[in-house]
């Protein structure tokens, strides 16, 4: 009887463990490919893009494959990307997660453009400025959807 004990005590030990491993948010459903629109305020369509995106350990993004989908004179070629990802929750399974992206112009260059929003399930939602030349600002939403 004292074996089974300890061999039911061994079992449920390992069960512990591994729901405690997956105990904080795992942000595996942002990793893959994802496509964005962004519109103005009056649901104009202004830039559409492409990247594929894996999180990081720190909660940074490192992006592959970006290419607008839209021309732009503010963004023609060298655009480098950053950005961030970080989930929140409470104990009753509640999780929210932030986005933040920044794509900088390689050229012509000093055009920023800044996203930053709400992670649900495969969609990303939230606001977009872009700064730069005085023909290159604008604000909006923005929607990424994972593909």
């Amino acid at each position: 009887m004292k074996q089974f004990a300890v061999a039911v005590l061994l079992v449920m030990s390992l069960a512990l463990i591994g729901c405690g491993s997956n105990s904080s948010a795992n942000p595996n459903n942002v990793n893959g490919n994802w496509n964005a629109t962004l519109v103005s305020g009056g649901n104009a369509p202004v830039f559409a893009f492409g990247t594929t995106m894996t999180v990081e350990s720190d909660g940074s993004i490192a992006f592959a494959n970006f290419s607008f989908t839209t021309n732009s004179p503010c963004f023609t070629s060298g655009e480098t990307e950053t950005g961030s990802f970080t989930l929140s929750g409470d104990l009753n399974g509640n999780v929210n997660g932030k986005f933040g992206m920044t794509v900088h112009s390689g050229t012509p260059a000093g055009n920023t453009l800044a996203l930053s929003g709400t992670v649900a399930g495969n969609t990303i939602t939230g606001t977009w400025t872009l700064s730069g030349s005085s023909s290159c600002t604008g604000s909006g939403t923005f929607t990424m959807t994972k593909v």
